[in-house]
Formats: C-alpha cells, sequence, structure tokens
C-alpha cells in the first residue's frame, strides 16, 4: 500500500529525479524526470506536484494510486462527514430503484457502525 507522507517526502527531496512517480508506479514518467534531471523541468514540475498531493485527500490518493484497496478499506478512517456522504448516495440509490430495500438497510447499518 502507498502512503502519501511517504510521496510527499520523495517529491520534496527527490523529485527531480523522479523518485516519487516511481514509488507511486508511474515508471515511465520517473524515466522522463531521470532523463530531463539536469535542467529545471522536473525541478518545477515536482514543486507542483508535492502541493497537489499536498492538498490531495487520503481517499482521492487511495483511489488514484491504490486501486486494489477496497472502498471499505479506504473508508476505515474516515470523517462523520464522509460517512454522511455516503449515507445520503446510498439513499440516492435506493431512491432510484438501483438497489433493493434489504440491501440498503445493510450498507446503512455498515456505515452507521463506522462512526
Amino acid at each position: 500500500m502507498k502512503q502519501k507522507i511517504v510521496a510527499l517526502v520523495l517529491c520534496l527531496f527527490f523529485g527531480w529525479l523522479g523518485a516519487h512517480k516511481f514509488y507511486l508506479g508511474q515508471t515511465g514518467f520517473g524515466i522522463l524526470y531521470v532523463l530531463f534531471s539536469w535542467t529545471l523541468i522536473p525541478w518545477l514540475v515536482a514543486f507542483v506536484e508535492f502541493w497537489i498531493l499536498l492538498f490531495m485527500s487520503e481517499e482521492a490518493f487511495n483511489r488514484q494510486f491504490n486501486p486494489h484497496m477496497s472502498r471499505r478499506d479506504i473508508l476505515s478512517g474516515t470523517s462523520a462527514v464522509d460517512v454522511t456522504q455516503a449515507l445520503k448516495e446510498l439513499k440516492n440509490l435506493y431512491d432510484a430503484g438501483i438497489i433493493t430495500p434489504e440491501e440498503y438497510e445493510e450498507k446503512r447499518r455498515n456505515l452507521l457502525r463506522q462512526l
């Protein structure tokens, strides 16, 4: 599992070499960083990417860089606001007839247990 703090540290100190790209599984971009490391381009791009990663939510980071994680794993450390949003989305699915009343109740109970 890739961690956001590791990616941030790599980007901050070794971003000009593309270390964060290799860590995040973006080998092609990492190679480009190494090839152009003698220019200022990777330095500038890494600076921008540092700020993007810094302000990226944990959920968005996990969705993008840890796609093998289940939604439950991603939500395990969520706040009440996130659970509330998930409950609203679940209600919308139920109202649209996409899920059955039994599925709705089961998923609702699971979300409420996370609070």
